[in-house]
C-alpha cells in the first residue's frame, strides 16, 4: 500500500476534530469539495471506509475514528521534529497560546516580547477562549486556563493560585469620599464576570451578609470589567496577577487590604502527547520564570483587619 498524501491526512485530522466538512475546509483554507475529495482518495488508498452517512451529513466510521487518532499522533510527531531539528540549530516553528482574556491583556501582552527576543524564530500566536476553562480549541498548543485543574486528558501544571480583592479608579474612590469599611463598597456599582462568585467570597470574608452581587454590572470578559473599573463605573474584583500592572501604574487602587483565596487558579495545560514539544517546553520555562519575577498583589494575613481608606486629596 502506498503512503497516503500528507494533504489527505491533514484533511482527515481536521475533519475528525471539527466533525463537519466546512469547518475542516475553513481551517485548511480550501473548499469543502476539496476536503471531501481528499477523504475519498484516502479511503481508496487505505482500502476501508472512513465516512458513513448520518442524516444529511457524514461522520467518521469507528475504524475512521481510530485511524484519525493515530494520524493526529503522527502529524504531531512530524511537527515537533521540524521544530526540534530546524535549520541553524535554533528553536523554530509556531506556537499558539490560548489565554484567558484578562491574563492575556493585563499580563501576557505586557511580557510576550521578551519570549520573542529569546526565541525570534518561533512564531507566537496568542488567542482567547470563549470559556475560561476551555482546553479543547482546535489548533491550540498551550492553554493558560482558569479553573479547578480537572482536565484528566491533559498535562496540567499549576501556575498560580488566585487572591481577589476589590479595585476601583482613584477618581471613583475620591468621588465616594473614601471607603471606611468593607460594607461601603455597596455604595457603588459592583462589576464582575458572569458566572463567577468572587464578590460572594469576598463578602463572606469581610463579614458582609445579604448583598446580591447580581445587582451590579455583569460582563463576559475581564477586559470589560477592568475597563469599566478604570472608567470609574464601579468597583471590580481583581485577582493578584491580572491587576498587578494597572495597580502599579495607578490606574486602579485597592480600597482595602482584605483579599480572599478563591477555588479556581491559573494552570498551564497541554495535550499529554505534546508536553515534550521543544517550543512548548521553552514557553513553559520562560512563563514560569517570568511569573516568579512578577510581584502579585500581596495577600494579607487572615487576621488582618481592612483599614479605612480616606478620600484622595
Amino acid at each position: 500500500m502506498r503512503l497516503p498524501s500528507t494533504q489527505a491526512l491533514r484533511a482527515l485530522e481536521a475533519f475528525s476534530r471539527h466533525g463537519t466538512l466546512w469547518q475542516a475546509a475553513a481551517e485548511l483554507n480550501v473548499t469543502r469539495s476539496a476536503v471531501s475529495h481528499q477523504l475519498r482518495f484516502l479511503e481508496q488508498d487505505l482500502g476501508f471506509a472512513l465516512l458513513q452517512r448520518a442524516g444529511k451529513g457524514v461522520v467518521l466510521t469507528a475504524q475512521g475514528r481510530h485511524y484519525a487518532a493515530e494520524v493526529r499522533k503522527a502529524l504531531t510527531t512530524l511537527t515537533d521534529a521540524a521544530v526540534q531539528y530546524g535549520d541553524r540549530g535554533v528553536l523554530q516553528g509556531s506556537l499558539t497560546v490560548s489565554s484567558t482574556p484578562g491574563f492575556a491583556s493585563f499580563w501576557l501582552c505586557t511580557h510576550a516580547a521578551e519570549f520573542k527576543q529569546l526565541h525570534p524564530d518561533v512564531t507566537l500566536r496568542i488567542v482567547t477562549p470563549h470559556r475560561l476553562h476551555d482546553v479543547a480549541a482546535p489548533g491550540v498548543d498551550v492553554y493558560i486556563a482558569y479553573g479547578d485543574g480537572d482536565w484528566p486528558r491533559h498535562s496540567v501544571e499549576l501556575l498560580s493560585t488566585v487572591d481577589c480583592t476589590p479595585v476601583c479608579s482613584p477618581a471613583l474612590l475620591n468621588q465616594l469620599g473614601g471607603l471606611n469599611e468593607p460594607a461601603d463598597v455597596l455604595r457603588a456599582i459592583l462589576l464582575h464576570l458572569s458566572g463567577l462568585s468572587e464578590w460572594t467570597s469576598w463578602f463572606a470574608a469581610a463579614g458582609i451578609i445579604g448583598p446580591d452581587p447580581e445587582r451590579g454590572l455583569i460582563f463576559s470578559d475581564m477586559n470589560l470589567v477592568l475597563a469599566a473599573a478604570m472608567a470609574g463605573q464601579g468597583i471590580a474584583i481583581g485577582d493578584n496577577f491580572v491587576c498587578s500592572h494597572v495597580l502599579e501604574t495607578g490606574r486602579l487602587v485597592r480600597p482595602f487590604d482584605l483579599s480572599v483565596r478563591v477555588a479556581s487558579a491559573y494552570y498551564f495545560v497541554t495535550q499529554r502527547d505534546r508536553s515534550g514539544n521543544p517550543a512548548i517546553q521553552a514557553f513553559a520555562i520562560w512563563l514560569k520564570g517570568r511569573l516568579a519575577q512578577t510581584t502579585p498583589l500581596r495577600a494579607p494575613q487572615p487576621s488582618a483587619l481592612p483599614p479605612a481608606t480616606p478620600p484622595l486629596p
